[in-house]
């Protein structure tokens, strides 16, 4: 399975209890559209190596992506997008934080880190 920063629409997350979930991007989407939110919506599709499933939907504010991107100087992409909300879920996953939660809105400071961390990987990428 391909790391993250390699694909961002699949990748797969060890949870503190020693799972291995596999994290399938199922949808971005603007909220206006469906819940009338001012955020990007990202679905993803949770699957444990012992059966269970879930779906989690990272719900981005908008007002949040813009300080972010110009923050970095980072165009505002989908797919800038969808690396940050697989950088949520991936975190979600790994500390078990807000696991109970079906849409979760990460707070500007979580969005930050997440940014700086990609930004790092990414640079090494490139």
């Amino acid at each position: 399975m391909a790391e993250m920063q390699d694909n961002p629409r699949k990748f797969e997350a060890m949870d503190p209890f020693g799972r291995k979930w596999t994290v399938n991007l199922e949808w971005l989407q603007n909220a206006i559209s469906i819940r009338h939110a001012d955020a990007v919506d990202v679905k993803w599709d949770l699957k444990a190596d012992d059966g269970t499933e879930m779906t989690r939907v990272v719900a981005l504010p908008h007002p949040y992506l813009l300080q972010v991107s110009k923050a970095l100087g980072r165009e505002l992409t989908d797919s800038w997008c969808i690396r940050l909300a697989g950088e949520h879920v991936r975190r979600m996953v790994e500390t078990w934080e807000d696991a109970e939660k079906t849409i979760v809105t990460p707070a500007i400071e979580q969005m930050e880190e997440g940014a700086r961390k990609l930004e790092s990987v990414l640079s090494v990428t490139r």
